[in-house]
């Protein structure tokens, strides 16, 4: 009995070294970005629900006033109802609202200010794992792997830095790539902060060890 007990031990401490190793070779297939990937292109906020927008028409301040963008990504003001904002430029907004208003006012002229962002859900980066606050983040122009950390309050004691990954979305295909949070975080190295894009999704697995 204590023969086939002890058999037994060792299939299950093999299955687990055997799961725990297909698992990190998996991870380690993940590529690093290139410098190529790593590079940002231009970029122009768009709106979200969740969003705070101020809309100025000049001349006209009894229409004019501040408002949330709704779940269903529209707004209502006096003399426009159910317009949709969401995933447009403050510039797009403005002239949208400027085509609704010149039903009842001659040549409105429009200005649209955002002043709590967001952003569409597309647009924002969301962490999952072992973050000290897991939870989805605007993107800011310029951001970077460093500033999310900070953002999540780091990593947990329990995440498997080096093997924790970012999923980018590269010419209509998701993709996965590999980054290094502890080379970044406990050993300073700066070549290991990459640049965030609008939509990553940084994903931090538990150690096993």
């Amino acid at each position: 009995m204590k023969t086939f007990l002890m058999n037994i031990a060792r299939i299950k401490q093999y299955i687990f070294i055997s799961t725990v190793f297909l698992l990190l070779s998996g991870c380690a297939s993940h590529p690093l970005l290139t410098d190529d990937e790593k590079k940002v292109a231009s970029w122009d906020y768009l709106i979200g629900p969740g969003d705070n927008i101020n809309i100025i028409v000049w001349r006209n301040p009894e229409i004019s006033m501040s408002v949330p963008v709704r779940p269903d990504g529209k707004i209502t003001t006096p003399l426009v109802e159910d317009l949709p904002a969401s995933g447009k430029t403050a510039t797009q907004l403005a002239r949208d609202i400027e085509e609704t208003l010149s039903k009842y006012i001659q040549e409105p002229v429009v200005t649209v200010v955002v002043t709590e962002f967001v952003g569409p859900y597309s647009e924002q980066i969301r962490v999952v794992g072992e973050a000290t606050r897991p939870q989805a983040l605007p993107y800011r122009e310029n951001m970077t792997l460093m500033d999310v950390l900070i953002a999540v309050g780091g990593i947990t004691d329990f995440a498997s830095g080096n093997r924790a990954s970012i999923i980018r979305v590269i010419g209509g295909e998701q993709r996965q790539f590999r980054v290094r949070l502890n080379d970044l975080i406990r050993d300073g190295d700066i070549s290991a902060n990459v640049p965030m894009k609008q939509g990553d999704i940084l994903v931090i697995p538990e150690s096993f060890f």
